[in-house]
């Protein structure tokens, strides 16, 4: 049977990244080593790629800015002008996340590829790790074999969203699992299955209600609509598996405040409360975590409940790149966001503009506006409106958009809106959301697709098929012959390393051994703990075998005094 991973190894794999690209990344370092003419994969030694205008981020409001922009300029000076940054290179349709968890919705139907979208701008893939703001210059690690990348531009768009911390609930970011995007959305589906899977295989009463007990934390948009599809779900499912009892499933929304969604106010939060009851859910207001463990929920007021599966739509935090950036140039900020003029240039700074998450817009009224896909559409597209203006040397125009609505899904077949001051519920609210969203998502295949999905879901029952990929390793193990390099100078660090067998040397860049390491010996250590770019140069000298450790695992491990005593015990031995 295919399992997912455990939840005690969830906080390791989010901060380890994408393991196995760091690792190819060593390999591409190891491969072209033993030929000195080889380029270093750094890019230093390349000309830096020129745009007058950079977009980082592919969430709504830089797609949109994407769009805007490239259609302005042309499908001539678009690709020489305008490039967009993204990790990724699909672009998440957000809202119908819920319902990929729910299995209502393939996962592949709710994203777009970002070069599809915006076809009059240059897409470049890669993680960024520098914004160097007054020489108008940012470093990105491109992937495995091309390395670091440097792009130069006169104008920045940073619309880069923002990020999840769950640290402020002591167990939380180990044991909790998220809806933030596809990839989450694909694991709660699989593990709520395999909870269904396993339960049907113990026969301790006990066990199979913790394996049966789901818990949302959290009751805006998203936890609401997420608590829906899995009520709509277990309940789909459970007479599949006849060890179940009807009574062994229980489903908690947990919720800080006096009713769901304050958004939409008390009477369609009051609305989606009793609907989500008759689902089976039960509704725990004025109701706060205090703590996790990988089986039990602790509440603040004392109570606690045992699951081994929850759910956390809480915990968004400004992001450190946006931090760095702003302490760096002094920039002005307001929880985290970067405060924008209403043109969306930032305060003060002539170069740089922003939208969606990262930016607090404030509208005519003096209200700020809210961080909703509809608000970061709207902000994206004036900003590509006037990221034109700008290059053409004309007046800017100030975002004055107030918002159309809200609406939310509650399971099947129900949900609460509030389009233009008026407010539904139930089935039309339903059709609404359905109808305005499908209309949203982008691409007109995608929209076949769900509309077909969604037609068929009406006949057929769901899909329970496990996929799940098996889990990465926390420690990679690598293998270099002699001249192979480990690290360059000059290069970012993103791992701790460990000999095991053979034999490294570390040298200055002019070719000055500093020290060799051999068996049980370590390096990086005050890398990680400095800037984390190395300062010299790692080189096998004879076969070798090492263990790596990145970076989001030895920032987990250096916190214990035990860990650090190791440290420094084997530097000193």
């Amino acid at each position: 049977m295919s399992s997912p991973r455990p939840p005690c190894r969830k906080e390791a794999k989010r901060l380890c990244g994408t393991i196995s690209e760091r690792m190819m990344e060593h390999a591409f370092h190891t491969a072209t080593a033993a030929n000195p003419e080889a380029p270093a994969p750094s890019g230093q030694t390349g000309e830096p790629f020129r745009f007058r205008v950079l977009i980082a981020g592919a969430g709504f409001a830089g797609i949109a800015c994407a769009q805007r922009l490239g259609r302005l300029l042309g499908e001539e000076r678009g690709p020489r002008e305008v490039a967009l940054v993204s990790d990724r290179n699909t672009m998440v349709f957000q809202p119908m996340l819920p319902e990929v968890c729910g299995s209502e919705v393939s996962p592949r139907h709710v994203v777009n590829p970002i070069r599809r979208l915006c076809r009059e701008v240059t897409v470049l893939r890669g993680r960024i790790d520098q914004i160097d703001l007054p020489r108008r210059r940012m470093t990105i690690n491109a992937g495995v074999f091309a390395g670091s990348r440097q792009i130069e531009f006169e104008h920045l768009a940073l619309c880069i969203g923002s990020t999840v911390d769950l640290s402020h609930v002591p167990g939380m970011p180990e044991h909790a699992y998220l809806i933030n995007n596809v990839g989450d959305a694909m694991e709660l589906r699989a593990t709520i299955i395999d909870r269904f899977e396993e339960a049907s295989l113990v026969t301790d009463r006990e066990l199979l209600r913790r394996l049966l007990t789901f818990v949302v934390v959290g009751g805006g948009f998203s936890g609401t609509e997420t608590v829906g599809q899995i009520a709509d779900l277990v309940r789909d499912v459970g007479f599949l598996y006849p060890g179940v009892r009807p009574g062994d499933i229980r489903v908690f929304l947990v919720h800080s405040g006096d009713h769901l969604m304050p958004e939409l106010g008390p009477r369609l939060g009051l609305y989606a409360q009793r609907e989500l009851e008759k689902r089976g859910v039960e509704v725990l207001l004025n109701v706060r975590v205090r703590a996790m463990t990988a089986g039990k929920v602790f509440f603040r007021d004392g109570r606690t409940l045992e699951s081994h599966t929850v759910v956390s739509t809480v915990g968004n935090a400004p992001n450190p790149l946006v931090l760095s950036l702003c302490e760096k140039n002094g920039i002005a900020v307001e929880r985290g966001r970067m405060l924008a003029e209403p043109t969306l240039r930032v305060q003060g700074q002539p170069a740089l503009w922003s939208a969606g998450d990262c930016a607090v817009v404030t509208l005519p009224d003096g209200t700020k506006a809210p961080s909703t896909a509809q608000f970061a559409v709207r902000q994206g597209k004036l900003l590509g409106s006037n990221l034109a203006a700008a290059l053409a040397g004309e007046p800017l125009k100030p975002f004055t958009f107030k918002g159309l609505g809200e609406l939310a899904t509650v399971g099947r077949r129900a949900a609460v809106a509030e389009i233009f001051g008026f407010q539904f519920s139930g089935f039309f609210a339903w059709w609404l959301w359905r109808s305005i969203y499908l209309a949203k998502l982008p691409g007109l295949d995608r929209k076949l697709r769900v509309m077909i999905e969604w037609t068929l879901d009406l006949f057929f029952p769901r899909d329970i098929s496990l996929l799940s990929p098996l889990p990465s390793e926390m420690l990679q193990q690598m293998h270099l012959e002699a001249g192979d390099y480990v690290v360059r100078a000059g290069e970012p660090a993103t791992s701790f390393y460990i000999v095991q067998c053979g034999r490294v040397e570390v040298r200055e860049p002019d070719g000055a051994v500093v020290r060799a390491l051999t068996n049980g010996e370590h390096f990086g250590e005050r890398t990680l703990l400095g800037d984390r770019v190395w300062r010299y140069d790692a080189v096998a000298t004879e076969p070798t075998e090492l263990v790596a450790m990145p970076a989001g695992v030895f920032d987990r491990l250096q916190s214990s005094s035990g860990f650090r005593d190791w440290v420094e015990a084997s530097r000193r031995s």
